[in-house]
């Protein structure tokens, strides 16, 4: 699995970390389990490890590192057996709406399978893992196994609960609940890696306060993603455009359409409102800045076109390759679709500015792009 292949000081950073959050439970909760909350288990574990943080990403995957993707979870340790959530498919409602319960079922384990390579393709890793902690009164606990894709051809006992459907694939227990579109899988624990013991402070305020203050003031921690903004994969009406865009390489060549363009040519649209809304995000047109992938690559980019309407690489193929071929899988001359989109959980894109230079790309879910501008126009 993964923890047992990293080093012990990587282990030891990781158990100290939990601790200290363990001991700061009474913050949020008077039970003597101790609370974790799933984004700060994320961050523990991606700053403990040097993993790369796949978190802000509407992804399967939370971390990765080494040609390992790693799929974080947190939950109540109870009798070592709990239903946990995996995936969620709101947007697909319309594909298992009136099927009855094995077509639902197939359905569904092809999206889940699908969302499962596509983030592995993203974050070009070859196997993925479940790393959970698990929790008990004062005490952590440790446990991984393998990410599965469902075993679609073996899938069986298939029964329908009250508002949810349950079956199995010999390899786990799944549960998908009708009404929420959610999917949720049994982790049955055998073994743990490691448990370890979490004293929860009886006033963590204080405890805060002895650590963090320093001649009266508090110190000062520096966020390093200073601005977001989110750009769509399609254009009017949820189409994504047939020569433009994504598949700008089907547009007219150049030259009076003599060149051809490259299969790989295309660029991310910047809607005018987000230079409205978000003036300054972006550098100036024609101005080169980094752009880091999810699995650590950089690519240099620019804005360009009238307008600055137009996010580019530079060669611009770069950024169509990575996104055409390595992530969306697509074969050169198929056009890229919404439905395509659809199936994979994702219409948009997120860029987090870390400074006039560097920036993060990252894919979020449907939605998100009016989502963004609804903060603006409400």
């Amino acid at each position: 699995m993964f923890y047992n292949t990293q080093n012990i000081e990587f282990q030891q950073k990781y158990i100290e970390s939990l601790t200290v959050i363990g001991n700061l439970s009474n913050l949020f909760s008077d039970s003597a389990v101790p609370y974790l909350y799933y984004r700060i288990a994320e961050k523990i574990f991606c700053n403990s490890f040097n993993a790369n943080d796949l978190s802000r990403g509407d992804i399967a995957l939370d971390a990765s590192k080494n040609n390992m993707g790693i799929g974080l979870k947190t939950f109540l340790k109870n009798n070592d057996k709990t239903i946990q959530k995996v995936a969620e498919f709101n947007k697909d409602r319309h594909l298992y709406e009136n099927k009855n319960i094995a077509e639902t079922i197939e359905i569904v384990a092809h999206l889940r399978n699908k969302r499962i390579a596509f983030a592995e393709s993203l974050s070009s890793v070859k196997k993925s893992y479940y790393h959970c902690v698990t929790r008990g009164e004062n005490t952590f606990f440790l446990h991984e196994e393998s990410m599965d894709c469902i075993q679609i051809e073996n899938i069986q006992n298939i029964k329908k609960k009250k508002n949810s459907i349950w079956f199995d694939d010999g390899l786990h227990e799944y549960s998908f609940n009708i009404s929420k579109s959610t999917l949720f899988k049994r982790f049955t624990v055998a073994n743990y890696l490691h448990e370890f013991e979490v004293k929860i402070f009886e006033n963590p305020l204080e405890e805060i306060q002895k650590c963090f203050l320093d001649n009266n003031k508090l110190w000062q921690v520096e966020n390093k993603i200073v601005d977001t903004v989110y750009l769509p994969l399609y254009s009017k009406n949820k189409k994504v455009p047939e020569k433009s865009g994504l598949n700008q390489w089907n547009s007219k060549g150049r030259n009076g359409g003599l060149s051809p363009r490259h299969p790989n040519e295309v660029y991310i649209r910047i809607p005018s409102k987000v230079h409205k809304y978000s003036p300054n995000f972006f550098p100036a047109r024609d101005i080169s800045f980094n752009l880091y992938l999810p699995n650590g690559e950089i690519l240099d980019v620019k804005v360009c076109q009238d307008n600055s309407k137009a996010l580019m690489s530079n060669p611009n193929k770069t950024l169509g390759k990575w996104l055409l071929r390595d992530i969306l899988k697509l074969k050169e001359g198929e056009l890229l679709t919404y439905e395509r989109l659809q199936i994979l959980g994702i219409d948009s894109i997120r860029i987090d500015k870390m400074n006039d230079r560097d920036f993060k790309i990252n894919f979020v879910s449907f939605g998100s792009f009016e989502e963004y501008l609804d903060l603006y126009e409400e």
